[in-house]
């Protein structure tokens, strides 16, 4: 072994000689479904998978260095807009759609938000279901990573940046715009600046993309506010205001 042994939220990975490290978490679904977008992705933009054990928990991946948080935030958005379009690739049948999911939640959200005293005004909420339709309205099935944001992406030697730890859907790319935003809101002084920078890199529709910003901030509020978050929801609101 080489190297310190690195920690994240349900997983240690340990250096393996020079280029691999062996990555172990809890056996269980998300590991199989980690293994099957790694193995779709097949290092396209994405970390290489050389071997796993779905049942141990077990994956043997490509060593990469420097996340992509030590970068500044405009250089790290402009580097995760190039990533969305970079992981557009055809998406298998079977993936999550994003019309699914936007119109799930839209017929979820105003339930949530009256069930938490009504946290933020009407028309907030009223503007991301208004929205919700025409965003469940695509003919795109192209791969989408469900949760792309700057701690997730780490420097490489084949590609200059890389992403780990893929949630693989299929739809419309600009579905986690937001995250890209919100992960580093507190950093920005300029947030539409640091939109344009994301809509410009992934090549995205201003209009639609803003419209999708502004339907996942409300999203991510109220599954914030579920999940006892506290700072997110804030920074959400932040997002939404600029909009």
């Amino acid at each position: 072994m080489s190297g310190e042994v690195a920690y994240g939220s349900n997983a240690i990975v340990v250096p393996v000689g020079a280029d691999r490290v062996l990555r172990m978490s809890p056996p269980g679904r998300e590991v199989e479904e980690l293994a099957g977008a790694l193995r779709w992705w097949d290092g396209r933009g994405m970390v290489l998978l050389y071997d796993a054990d779905v049942e141990a928990g077990a994956m043997l991946l490509e060593r990469l260095s420097t996340p992509l948080t030590t970068r500044p935030v405009d250089e790290a958005v402009a580097v995760l807009g190039q990533l969305m379009r970079r992981l557009a690739v055809p998406a298998p049948d079977d993936a999550p759609h994003t019309t699914e999911v936007v119109t799930r939640r839209a017929a979820e959200l105003e339930a949530q938000w009256e069930r938490h005293g009504r946290p933020f005004d009407v028309g907030i909420l009223r503007e991301a279901l208004s929205v919700a339709p025409q965003l469940a309205t695509t003919t795109s099935n192209v791969a989408v990573n469900g949760d792309l944001h700057s701690d997730q992406v780490l420097a490489g030697t084949r590609e200059e940046w890389l992403t780990v730890d893929p949630v693989l859907m299929r739809g419309d790319i600009t579905y986690d715009l937001a995250r890209v935003l919100w992960t580093r809101l507190d950093e920005m002084t300029d947030i539409a600046a640091h939109f344009d920078i994301a809509v410009r890199e992934a090549a995205l529709d201003r209009d639609r993309a803003r419209d999708w910003v502004v339907f996942r901030a409300v999203d991510y509020w109220l599954w914030g506010l579920s999940a006892g978050l506290t700072e997110d929801p804030v920074r959400c609101a932040r997002l939404i205001s600029t909009f």
